[in-house]
């Protein structure tokens, strides 16, 4: 491929990661190709720059065409990375609005400015994440049963050499994948090895996918790994009393819907006596609208091109009440726990009007807190693995769960914005 055709390529994906295409049809082409250019972007720039510097460098093959595009490529990259440096301060500013601008005080520890900083050694290789290459002193517990449906009904455990012998908090990562796709091991890595490394529990779970198990499978396994948490945890140093839950996309969703439905029978048979509630949830970019009442256009024609035929296999016309409540956004009651809700604006697969509305609710009904940062820019699975944007969200995360974990241990209960430590 030549010069100049590369820097048309770069150029493209640079204007769709500023920009990305609209429309129903074109957000899953639009999210793949500006998810990695905004992710990567410090990694792109620098090979665009040294392409460029390449044929600058060259008498015979110089070209003026391509030169330009490496320009301004080069221009919009600069820009991405800088957009997603800003996450620190979005994200800290979500926090004191959330939370109160005393909120660092209620922590065990403040953090660093060390701890703060942007990770690079570890954002310079982001694929290298995990397996092998672990974070130093965790350690995985792999593919424990707690549910009988073979490899669908395993989860891993997460812990370090820092993990106390008893009553360590407790994270649960749901993941995404449409509902149809997906696997423990492949999201919420850097979230889970980061709070692990702190002394953090951290329990990642397979469930039953669509189309072969259709909707409530999926919902109906996450309360069963509650159910087993609340369980058998204490055998790995974690508190079963105290449970986060978090997952990005249809894992955010599924966090979210068991968030705001704790002990449903309806959602947990054969064993509907369970204790199937969590303490705070943390959905990242979820799905909170499977029946349309937002009236967002993608919403309608997610639920009705894909939702219905696939994951529900019946339509909204001839079941709403089954879209219905399997939407968190009509689910939120007065006692929903604390929430975490995190978006980006340029999220072509869940348009960002779902969060937006999911907060609302919560903030009009609930009786706990809820924080809310909307990353500008930022498109869908930004988390998937290290960048400059996902390490600020993951150091995010880490406070508000230290400050809840915090507030739960002083009073035993959901703590309250506005209370004494």
């Amino acid at each position: 491929m030549g010069f100049v055709r590369r820097q048309l390529i770069t150029a493209a994906l640079t204007a769709n990661a500023i920009r990305p295409l609209p429309g129903f049809r074109a957000g899953i082409p639009a999210f793949f190709a500006g998810w990695l250019t905004s992710e990567l972007a410090p990694h792109v720039l620098g090979l665009t720059v040294a392409d460029a510097a390449v044929n600058a460098a060259s008498s015979r093959k110089r070209d003026l065409r391509g030169l330009a595009l490496a320009g301004a490529s080069s221009v919009g990259l600069a820009y991405l990375l800088r957009q997603s440096q800003r996450v620190a301060e979005t994200a800290e500013e979500a926090l004191v609005e959330g939370l109160g601008v005393d909120y660092t005080e209620q922590l065990d520890a403040v953090p660093t400015p060390a701890e703060l900083a942007t990770p690079w050694r570890s954002i310079a290789n982001p694929f290298g994440y995990g397996g092998a290459r672990r974070r130093a002193g965790v350690q995985v517990h792999r593919d424990i049963p707690f549910a009988p449906y073979g490899g669908r009904g395993m989860l891993d455990i997460y812990t370090s050499e820092v993990t106390p012998p008893s009553g360590a908090p407790v994270l649960l990562q749901v993941h995404g994948g449409a509902w149809i796709l997906g696997r423990k091991d492949q999201q919420g890595l850097p979230l889970m090895q980061h709070l692990a490394a702190k002394g953090w529990v951290c329990v990642a779970i397979n469930y039953r996918l669509a189309p072969r198990d259709p909707w409530p499978a999926q919902i109906v396994d996450v309360k069963a790994a509650i159910a087993w948490v609340k369980d058998h945890i204490e055998a790995f140093g974690g508190d079963p009393d105290y449970l986060a839950i978090t997952g990005g996309s249809a894992g955010g969703h599924l966090a979210a819907l068991a968030a705001v439905t704790p002990n449903d029978p309806d959602l947990q048979p054969g064993f509907e006596d369970a204790d199937t509630s969590v303490q705070v949830a943390v959905p990242h970019y979820g799905v909170y609208d499977l029946s349309g009442s937002t009236q967002i256009s993608s919403v309608t024609q997610t639920r009705d091109r894909f939702l219905a035929p696939r994951v529900m296999q019946r339509t909204y016309a001839d079941d709403p009440e089954v879209f219905e409540k399997a939407s968190p956004l009509l689910r939120v009651g007065e006692d929903a726990p604390d929430f975490f809700v995190l978006h980006g604006t340029s999220d072509t697969l869940v348009n960002v009007g779902q969060a937006r509305a999911f907060v609302q609710r919560l903030r009009e009904v609930s009786r706990h807190s809820v924080v809310y940062i909307e990353l500008p820019g930022a498109q869908h699975a930004f988390d998937m693995f290290p960048s400059v944007r996902s390490a600020h969200i993951v150091r995010a995360i880490d406070r508000y769960l230290q400050w809840h974990w915090a507030g739960w241990r002083r009073g035993r209960t959901s703590p309250v914005v506005g209370e004494s430590a």
